[in-house]
């Protein structure tokens, strides 16, 4: 039997695989499924920081306050129909899956600002949760603020957050930096447990026939493996955290790459989305063959095989292969 066990936000898991916050994580049930088919730990679907914030008092005041990024959000509660207990069931939903599952439970909180809401993760670590994973959503697309003010959103959070609780903190982020190597290294620096690569915005598109704005590629597909998997080489050995890759992971052979570039774990939704939570069992299975194949008997044998860390100027790595690929590319016949 191989040893498909590894560390990842301090968490000894059995095996690399963890079920990313979605749909699929909002429930005991569908939660016990994933167990079931071998999910090493479980991220509970997000709870948005405007839940937090309209449950508390005068919220609706403090989100349209200046330094509330989206102050959109206040329309959007008015006029839609909104679980005034959300934040009570979820808090629930982590009782309830501690109850039942033997695995790490993590809860999620997808946040864009440090304000009030950060009392809140201390009612998540009370209720049970083995660790949070903070999923800032801070899209660039705001002109009147710099990209300092950009950045320094992620440091008050984590700052904040870490004053109300003892349970691990991982974050979950985006690749919108001009400077990401520095930046993720200065995220891993501030006590948090994991990091992974990266978050997903909503993708817009436009309905040309109605004139209005609608959702597009929902689900990653195999190519959106490219950027978490090179920047998951990059900073292997040069975060002080946990690295999980996320994003394109749809086969045993993707996890397999994950972790040859170093990550320790990888989060899966949109292949469970499409083939339903026993394909981690199938995933799990092509890993074993793979490493059966290459006669390795445990993951720390080969994670990180492939990582950039030897180099001390990744970009030059990058700038060879690149030189290499166009080179020998050729010219279809037509």
């Amino acid at each position: 039997m191989s040893n498909l066990s590894t560390t990842y936000m301090g968490f000894n898991l059995k095996n690399p695989i963890i079920a990313a916050s979605s749909g699929l994580t909002d429930s005991v049930e569908s939660l016990k499924r994933l167990e079931e088919a071998g999910a090493a730990a479980v991220v509970l679907k997000s709870l948005f920081e405007e839940e937090i914030l309209l449950e508390m008092e005068q919220n609706l005041k403090k989100m349209q306050t200046e330094s509330f990024l989206y102050p959109e959000t206040v329309d959007f509660y008015e006029h839609d129909e909104h679980d005034d207990e959300a934040t009570m069931k979820y808090l629930e939903l982590i009782a309830n899956a501690k109850k039942h599952l033997k695995i790490p439970v993590i809860a999620s909180i997808n946040c864009v600002s440090a304000s009030k809401w950060t009392s809140f993760p201390k009612r998540i670590q009370e209720a049970g949760a083995d660790g949070i994973e903070l999923n800032i959503f801070v899209l660039p697309s705001d002109f009147t603020r710099t990209p300092e003010q950009n950045e320094q959103v992620y440091f008050d959070i984590i700052e904040e957050v870490k004053k109300q609780v003892t349970i691990p903190i991982g974050v979950k982020m985006s690749p919108y930096f001009s400077s990401l190597g520095q930046m993720l290294q200065k995220v891993s620096q501030t006590g948090i447990k994991g990091l992974t690569l990266f978050n997903r915005f909503y993708n817009p598109d436009i309905d040309t026939e109605y004139f209005e704005i609608t959702s597009a590629n929902v689900l990653t597909s195999p190519g959106n493996i490219s950027r978490p998997l090179r920047w998951t080489a990059i900073m292997a050995n040069r975060v002080q955290c946990s690295l999980a890759g996320s994003g394109g992971v749809h086969s045993g052979e993707a996890v397999v790459k994950m972790l040859l570039a170093g990550a320790d774990a990888v989060q899966v939704a949109s292949i469970l989305y499409k083939n339903g939570p026993s394909y981690i069992t199938t995933l799990l299975h092509e890993l074993e063959d793979w490493m059966k194949k290459h006669d390795f008997t445990s993951i720390d044998e080969f994670k990180g095989r492939m990582s950039q860390s030897q180099t001390s100027n990744p970009a030059a790595y990058e700038r060879v292969q690149f030189m290499r690929y166009f080179r020998g590319y050729k010219k279809t016949e037509f």
